[in-house]
């Protein structure tokens, strides 16, 4: 009798466990139904029409047109507009925004002026700000004080702000004085720290690559000529080599033919800036495959460049495009400018690409499906694929007719989440009171 009663207490507990997981995992599916007008496919150059996305758990579970939409999932209608996957720009620095006031629009005073924990908080407000704007990834490269970077990211990664996928760089690594010219005064205080990384030997290399991967950076930057003797080929193969060895790419910055060359011979990842392009490193750039993120600042952000400057701009981008070097959409739009939000200030990048003559389909995959290459994302999120993670925008015009229609986004989703609806910001349901995704994800 008493074993009889042992069993049919264990049957019962079993039942309870048994039901109590198929509550659970009832409790935890959460499904949304998305209706397209519009669903544009940037790599193929192509449009839908009248899909039907489900969404479940935050990524995506089925795409099509003739899809059952389950009972009692929540329904969001956009069958008035135009879906297509989320923007990438593949050069920013979130936590740096030099003014006219009081820098002058010269950043080397905002370090001194602004402290790490301050330029974290704007940090925050431009990543909503880009995410507002459809930007759904940003590869931040360096210039965020002391690792606001890797805060910006852990935060969005908890859950306690919203804000687009940040691929950090860290601390920018360079020889002595990374882009400031220090006085010997200065020099004695290394007052370039945290800007900069000196690192001139290759134990100094190694070291400052440590550092960066030890504090949570997912890429690597270098200033490759900053200075006149620059970076050599051995000293970039080396930043290569050992950031290969924690599975990470290297971006050089580039402000000379000579050192976009090193950085080129040497099989950088990816080159920062258009300064030291020309047809002939075109060309082997697009021979070995490195990434452009060429910052084409427009003319129509005054005070950020000159009409001679963007004339030179404009030609380099359409030889680039024409020599089909891999673009990406980039920016380097660190500063504010009065009227803009730090998403409208990116976006408006779109001018010089339109200068260039370079069509709208090609664009769009500058902004989008060369963007998760060149961020490696493109296995985890970006495209609207079934498995990967639910991001993705919608405007009210067509960008493969007029590209322009990006800028007024009227509508994004990032991980399943809806972060703006009919134009508006409806960041709530991202915030939550901490860690989410596990304590120790850096």
């Amino acid at each position: 009798m008493k074993v009889k009663s042992l069993l049919l207490a264990a049957f019962s507990i079993c039942v309870i466990c048994i039901f109590n997981v198929h509550l659970l995992h009832a409790q935890s599916v959460s499904i949304t139904a998305v209706k397209a007008g519009r669903l544009i496919d940037p790599e193929s150059g192509t449009i839908l029409s009248n899909q039907i996305i489900l969404i479940e758990n935050g990524k995506f579970k089925a795409i099509g047109a003739n899809i059952e939409i389950p009972k009692g999932a929540t329904l969001i209608d956009l069958s008035g507009l135009t879906l297509l996957p989320g923007l990438v720009d593949a050069h920013n620095h979130l936590a740096l925004t030099y003014k006219v006031m009081p820098e002058r629009n010269i950043y080397y005073n905002t370090y001194i002026t602004e402290s790490t924990a301050l330029r974290a908080i704007q940090a925050a407000s431009n990543g909503m700000q880009m995410l507002s704007s459809g930007f759904t990834i940003v590869r931040d490269m360096g210039n965020n004080g002391n690792y606001a970077d890797t805060a910006l990211r852990l935060a969005i990664e908890q859950g306690w702000i919203p804000g687009p996928k940040i691929i950090n760089s860290g601390i920018i690594i360079g020889g002595m004085g990374g882009q400031f010219w220090p006085t010997p005064e200065m020099g004695e205080k290394n007052i370039v720290y945290p800007e900069y990384l000196d690192a001139d030997t290759p134990d100094e290399i190694i070291k400052a690559i440590h550092q960066n991967m030890l504090y949570g950076a997912k890429v690597i930057k270098i200033c490759v000529d900053c200075k006149p003797w620059g970076y050599s080929e051995e000293n970039i193969k080396l930043v290569i080599d050992e950031s290969a060895r924690a599975g990470m790419k290297v971006e050089g910055h580039c402000q000379t033919v000579d050192g976009a060359r090193r950085a080129i011979n040497a099989g950088i990842w990816s080159i920062a800036h258009d300064s030291g392009m020309t047809d002939e490193l075109h060309k082997l750039m697009a021979k070995k495959g490195i990434w452009r993120a060429g910052t084409e600042t427009p003319l129509s952000l005054s005070e950020h460049t000159t009409p001679e400057r963007y004339a030179k701009t404009v030609a380099l981008l359409k030889n680039a495009y024409e020599n089909k070097v891999p673009l990406t959409y980039s920016t380097d739009a660190d500063y504010y400018v009065p009227g803009k939000t730090r998403g409208e200030v990116a976006i408006e990048f779109i001018e010089t690409w339109k200068a260039a003559k370079i069509p709208n389909a090609d664009i769009l995959r500058a902004m989008t499906i060369n963007g998760y290459k060149c961020s490696e994302t493109e296995a985890t999120r970006g495209p609207i694929k079934v498995g990967l993670a639910a991001d993705f925008i919608a405007v009210e015009g067509n960008p493969l007719e007029q590209i322009d229609a990006l800028r007024t986004v009227k509508f994004v989703m990032k991980d399943g989440e809806v972060f703006k609806k009919d134009g508006v910001m409806t960041p709530e349901r991202f915030l939550h009171g901490g860690p989410v995704n596990g304590y120790n994800i850096r």
